[in-house]
């Protein structure tokens, strides 16, 4: 039963409104910066490595807070310290929306008390940390989903904004996979801190755009 639920938090066809979310493909993809596979690969490692990184500790450390007696003030302080790693407005903005639309979501699929404990508007992974605990999961495997997530989305918004091959699209994923692991292992033991000044960039010129396809 929990793997299904992990199964089921990494579906892009949960309803949480992660499909309207490129994870900053698109705006590459404008600026030149993912034109092909090869460099789809690249940027998707280089997200892994940075905010993919830090959606795993905090899912994983929330995952920790919601087995608590008063989760509470853990998911709070988690909440800012989410805040707090993502320099950029308009990604804050990304992360609370896709999070309001997980506790949608996830608080009929897996009722749980310690969605009651969650700060209104949560941060994403904050979220997901919850549902990966109201689900029956632990926190190694809320990491992995933070981890997984964090590639998954936008190469599936990659695929679709330049038409690409799905087998490829599926193949540069798959081959992501050891890193993947990798880094939702290493960041469900600390809270990682990585950032990315491109990916902030990319994310505020898109949020100013009148002509996009997803909401960031």
């Amino acid at each position: 039963m929990a793997l299904a639920a992990l199964l089921t938090l990494a579906d892009s066809r949960l309803p949480a409104g992660g499909h309207t979310h490129s994870g900053g493909v698109e705006q590459a993809i404008a600026a030149g910066v993912v034109t092909d596979a090869a460099s789809l690969a690249v940027f998707l490692r280089r997200r892994l490595a940075t905010s993919g990184a830090v959606a795993a500790g905090l899912a994983a450390a929330a995952c920790r807070a919601a087995g608590d007696a008063d989760p509470a003030a853990a998911l709070s302080r988690l909440d800012a310290e989410a805040d707090a790693r993502t320099p950029s407005p308009a990604l804050r903005a990304a992360s609370r929306q896709q999070g309001r639309g997980l506790v949608r979501v996830g608080g009929r699929a897996w009722p749980h008390p310690a969605w009651a404990a969650l700060p209104p508007h949560p941060h994403h992974p904050v979220a997901l940390g919850v549902a990966a605990a109201a689900g029956g999961l632990g926190p190694a495997d809320a990491a992995a989903a933070g981890a997984y997530l964090a590639v998954s989305g936008p190469a599936t918004a990659a695929q679709r904004l330049l038409a690409m091959d799905p087998i490829t699209v599926a193949a540069v994923t798959a081959r992501l996979a050891p890193e993947v692991d990798e880094v939702a292992s290493t960041s469900a033991a600390a809270l990682p801190a990585a950032a990315d000044p491109l990916l902030d960039l990319l994310a505020e010129v898109h949020a100013a755009r009148k002509d996009r396809f997803f909401a960031s």
